[in-house]
């Protein structure tokens, strides 16, 4: 099978002691909507902000590639790996 390309929208929280946790993901259907969606999402009440990311790969050997940051909207850190 040949790869295939999610695009995704990722808000982010504080948690009550201040830590910062990811909330749902949200698959979108390009690029742009991604975008226009995290920037969304880093709006809404609760959210200190959001990402806008891309990962490809074969969904049927369960190979996939890093996520590749498209963009980020708000307090979001500069790492992300560590989360």
């Amino acid at each position: 099978m040949a790869d295939i390309t999610y695009y995704v929208a990722l808000p982010f929280l504080q948690d009550d002691a201040g830590s910062l946790i990811a909330g749902a993901a949200e698959e979108c259907q390009s690029s742009s909507s991604a975008l226009r969606r995290a920037e969304m999402l880093s709006r809404a009440a609760g959210h200190i902000g959001a990402v806008a990311f891309s990962r490809s790969g074969d969904p049927m050997a369960g190979e996939f590639s890093d996520a590749k940051l498209l963009r980020k909207f708000g307090d979001v850190p500069d790492d992300l790996g560590e989360l």
